[in-house]
């Protein structure tokens, strides 16, 4: 998976270590702002990111993984977290981002499957993610 930006999963971010050098390089670039588009472990993590702030920061002055004027500069980071996710699982929202686009990618995925399955004369069985929304 993944996404024409570059993104996907990050098991790094998942450790402390990883966290300091996604700090470290947000405030060597002076991004006080950060916008996390993902499902249940993205935005769990950008909580643990957002908890853990001041003391990455902390810690990188402490050894020299950034300069005074870095750490002052990027004392407060802002982050908006958005639910995207193709299960639809958040209340509050008729769709949430990627649904509609996993929705259309399947069906294009059927048609040709259905296609080959018809001039082959075989039967295939397709499984698609969406854990349980049954509409996937």
């Amino acid at each position: 998976g993944g996404t024409v930006i570059g993104s996907a999963r990050c098991q790094d971010f998942r450790t402390r270590e990883g966290r300091l050098r996604a700090a470290r390089n947000l405030a060597k670039r002076g991004i006080t702002n950060l916008c996390v588009i993902g499902g249940d472990g993205s935005l769990t993590g950008a909580d643990t990111f957002r908890a853990e702030w001041g003391g990455l920061l902390a810690e990188l002055l402490k050894t020299g993984g950034i300069t005074a004027e870095e750490a002052q500069r990027s004392s407060h980071l802002n982050i908006v977290g958005m639910v995207g996710s193709i299960d639809n699982d958040f209340c509050g929202t008729d769709m949430t981002i990627g649904t509609d686009s996993a929705l259309h990618r399947i069906m294009e995925i059927v048609d040709a499957i259905t296609t080959t399955a018809q001039s082959h004369q075989r039967t295939f069985v397709l499984e698609v993610m969406g854990r349980h929304c049954g509409y996937v």
